[in-house]
């Protein structure tokens, strides 16, 4: 009996790590709080990540710096803040040479954190639209060296080129949520995209030449009035998005995905060839969130992960020899969601 339980268990160890082929040596870099979209340095050593942790005494987002190898091999490892502290902040990236931050943050439009949205009485779920949002660049010790925007209206959701010459960032500047792109240090400012409805979360191809970007396109009268009614009250609905890609001006716009509810958090593959996402369009429930991967073309969708029920944000390393991501596997029943690197195996 005992031989049965051994080998059953060790049947199912093989068939978890078989669902979760592409990902060799996890390891969990953060244990506590909600930890979500760390991005790589340029050097690979190193994520900018987004955390809130009530052990570390924070109330809302706030913007860290975290030695891999660092927190690899210490539990306690606590990494360095970054963001002021006031606010409220989201979308983090390294700046090229590795010595600076760029950061969103409301502190500016009132030191405390804004408030959540109000639950709505048709349960369904929002994303907050701050107005306050600008963004900004800090060194490595926290100071503020440029405040990168300063326009009214929400400015967030910014990243590099792996060229290290631009930074696309979305915006409410003209009156709704598209994507424009500066140089490294601001200037040049254009529009990318100009269909209704949300475009965000983008990054560059590994060639800096194209963009990859979540977006939701309101079809119907009432979906376009409940769009824009949301958007004037600084609220979303992200739970119908599909995921795009376009060139860096705008142009060879593209739909990559079909497969309705939320598919978002892209990023290109090392090769270009292929974008990892997050979706839920296998959930019975709406929130059991895994990563995918899919063609430009938008075929040969294959599952990358399998456990725990949410999975997002992920990032190649700059060599493409890591993965890192953030997930509830791992949290022993409670709600925390933590960052794990692994290698990546094609």
């Amino acid at each position: 009996m005992r031989n049965s339980i051994f080998f059953l268990l060790a049947f199912l160890s093989i068939a978890v790590s078989a669902q979760e082929k592409h990902l060799k040596n996890i390891q969990q870099l953060t244990y506590g709080g909600d930890n979500a979209e760390a991005y790589f340095s340029f050097d690979g050593k190193n994520l900018s990540f987004q955390c809130n942790n009530a052990a570390w005494g924070l109330k809302c987002d706030q913007i860290f710096n975290l030695d891999i190898a660092k927190a690899a091999a210490d539990t306690t490892y606590r990494p360095t803040l970054i963001s002021t502290g006031l606010g409220r902040t989201t979308c983090s990236y390294f700046m090229p040479g590795n010595k600076q931050i760029l950061y969103a943050s409301t502190h500016k439009g009132a030191k405390e954190c804004p408030p959540n949205p109000e639950p709505r009485a048709d349960h369904k779920y929002l994303w907050a639209i701050y107005p306050d949002f600008d963004i900004f660049i800090a060194d490595l010790n926290g100071n503020i060296v440029k405040q990168l925007t300063n326009l009214p209206g929400y400015d967030a959701e910014a990243t590099v080129s792996p060229d290290g010459k631009k930074i696309v960032f979305t915006s409410t500047r003209n009156g709704d949520l598209d994507l424009y792109t500066c140089n490294i240090d601001g200037t040049n400012v254009k529009q990318v995209t100009d269909q209704l409805g949300y475009d965000g979360g983008a990054f560059f191809s590994p060639d800096s030449k194209k963009l990859v970007f979540r977006a939701s396109r309101p079809k119907t009268a009432d979906e376009i009035k409940e769009y824009k009614n949301l958007l004037a009250q600084g609220l979303v609905m992200p739970t119908n998005m599909e995921i795009c890609v376009c060139n860096v001006d705008g142009s060879d716009f593209k739909q990559i995905t079909q497969l309705g509810k939320a598919n978002w958090a892209p990023f290109f593959s090392p090769s270009g060839k292929k974008i990892i996402f997050s979706s839920n369009h296998q959930s019975a429930k709406g929130y059991d969130f895994h990563l995918f991967m899919v063609n430009l073309d938008g075929t040969g969708i294959e599952q990358i992960t399998s456990e725990s029920y949410f999975n997002a944000f992920p990032m190649f390393s700059p060599d493409g020899k890591k993965l890192v991501w953030s997930s509830n596997r791992n949290n022993h029943g409670t709600k925390d969601t933590n960052l794990f690197i692994a290698d990546w195996v094609e």
